[in-house]
């Protein structure tokens, strides 16, 4: 019964995860937006310590339950475990903990924090991994099918769905989704929870106050038969029938070993002190290890990981029908741009783990992924489909973990982001002494003027006041030149509030 009711929880909360990165209408967020507020490191990098504490006393009290439930990479391992057992069922063996890697990768990981490089660290983060493959791989599918609907919904005069594009944001946050769905992937169809047990920096955190759970399954030593069945289906290597021991730090808690046992040699509950210390797992399992060194090791690498995290619809593409629009070219910004409420480069730097809620979520097509290594993945702004139009605020209300902050319109339109910057040589006016005047006309704040090229003639040219510009980008992607605006903004690195 545990078992099913942990299947239950654990099927829909992935469910509604992978929901949140496939909608983008922001109608699931306003139903499911906090369940991506309560993955594990995105909840610490946003201070959010009431339910960090939550999860580590449900960690001390039941083990890795989070791992089985609320991990979305974890449940797709065990989508891939199910589809591979109807192939080869008790594939698995008890494997000894790789402490060279695990270890070191979580001390890794916590120095990448430290240093601000979350993008870096995230390439191993159990929900940002996730939010990768459900943005690249699995969003394309689901616009691609809601475009069919709204293809055949507005032949029939309805108006249900509305079409969304479908278009590549970023070459590299692609790539490096397809590889880490391969890698999980294929270590879950061979090893089961090898990236848990061993990779996941989240995993290996709460496994070290797993090893203390008081309630989890254990091997009675009188009645084994030493049949194996549990150590073949365990799907985290961690059971050692030899031994009549479980390795209770990679434990996920899938209670998968309880339905296996046919002699009722396994049991859950507060047994560490029921059965007879001069037998079974806890005796072998008090003769094994030093307590000592468990809890100096705990004690240490918690302490380093929780100060790290705390430190922590497109227009056709014609002129009138008859001439093809050559699409814009992404200008070069000295600064990049980040979001309203990101408060600048360094803070989104640290905070962001690029799960790419955000660019799922924007309406507008103004974020996509960077590829630069200093903020791999992490998103920037560019102007080329849309511009960051002052009423929307979406990506500030899904940010999981407070690289975003939540703001008002009207706080919004007063941070300013960035700065516009004219370029003489792609501008209709200067160039080609053409009236023109389009950026000044969708300027929202007024921070464009048109003023006189020349003394003697009538053209008039643009002019920023970069005090009033909030580098909403409304500019540049509505000016007429190509393949380059003649018109651009540049970022901020720190956001100022008028």
């Amino acid at each position: 019964m545990i078992r099913k009711i942990r299947t239950i929880f654990a099927v829909v909360v992935f469910v509604a995860v992978t929901l949140l990165f496939l909608d983008f209408s922001g109608l699931m967020h306003h139903w499911l937006g906090w369940i991506a507020k309560m993955q594990f490191v995105p909840a610490v990098l946003a201070g959010n310590f009431i339910f960090f504490g939550f999860v580590l006393v449900v960690t001390l009290l039941f083990g890795r339950f989070y791992c089985s439930i609320m991990c979305p990479l974890g449940v797709m391992q065990d989508g891939f475990n199910f589809v591979a057992r109807k192939v080869k069922k008790g594939r698995f063996h008890y494997v000894k903990e790789n402490r060279w890697l695990r270890y070191p990768l979580l001390v890794v990981f916590a120095v990448l924090l430290l240093l601000g490089l979350t993008g870096i660290a995230a390439l191993i983060e159990p929900y940002s991994a996730f939010g990768r493959i459900a943005t690249n791989l699995l969003q394309p599918v689901y616009v691609w099918i809601n475009n069919i609907f709204a293809g055949i919904a507005e032949r029939h005069g309805s108006y249900a769905f509305y079409e969304k594009d479908v278009w590549l944001k970023s070459g590299v946050s692609l790539a490096v989704a397809v590889a880490t769905l391969v890698v999980v992937g294929f270590l879950a169809l061979r090893r089961g929870r090898t990236w848990c047990s061993t990779v996941c920096p989240v995993g290996t955190t709460l496994g070290l106050f797993s090893r203390f759970a008081l309630f989890r399954p254990v091997i009675d030593a009188d009645k084994c038969k030493n049949c194996r069945q549990c150590e073949k289906n365990c799907k985290a290597s961690c059971i050692d029938i030899e031994n009549h021991k479980i390795d209770y730090s990679r434990c996920v808690a899938c209670m998968d070993c309880l339905d296996e046992c046919k002699f009722g040699a396994l049991e859950y509950g507060n047994t560490r002190f029921r059965l007879n210390p001069t037998k079974g797992a806890e005796s072998g399992e008090r003769k094994a290890e030093s307590v000592d060194d468990s809890k100096r090791k705990f004690l240490a690498t918690s302490a380093m990981v929780a100060a790290a995290a705390t430190i922590k619809a497109q227009q056709v593409k014609v002129d009138g029908g008859l001439a093809v629009v050559e699409e814009k070219q992404i200008p070069h910004r000295d600064v990049p741009l980040k979001p309203a409420g990101s408060q600048g480069l360094s803070n989104f730097s640290k905070k962001c783990v690029a799960c790419q809620l955000c660019v799922t979520e924007c309406p507008n097509g103004v974020l996509r992924p960077s590829g630069k290594l200093d903020s791999l993945m992490q998103p920037e702004m560019s102007f080329e489909r849309g511009f960051c139009r002052p009423e929307c605020t979406r990506c500030g209300e899904v940010c999981p973990a407070g690289a975003i902050s939540a703001v008002t319109c009207e706080e919004k339109s007063a941070i300013h982001i960035g700065y516009a910057v004219v370029v003489p040589d792609n501008c209709l006016a200067y160039r080609d002494g053409v009236q023109c005047g389009n950026c000044a006309r969708h300027c929202p704040s007024e921070a464009i003027v048109m003023v006189d090229y020349k003394a003697d003639s009538a053209v008039k040219v643009p002019s920023v006041n970069t005090d009033k510009c909030i580098g909403c980008g409304a500019c540049e992607y509505l000016c007429p030149s190509r393949p380059f605006s003649a018109i651009y903004v540049n970022g901020r690195e720190k956001h100022v509030v008028s």
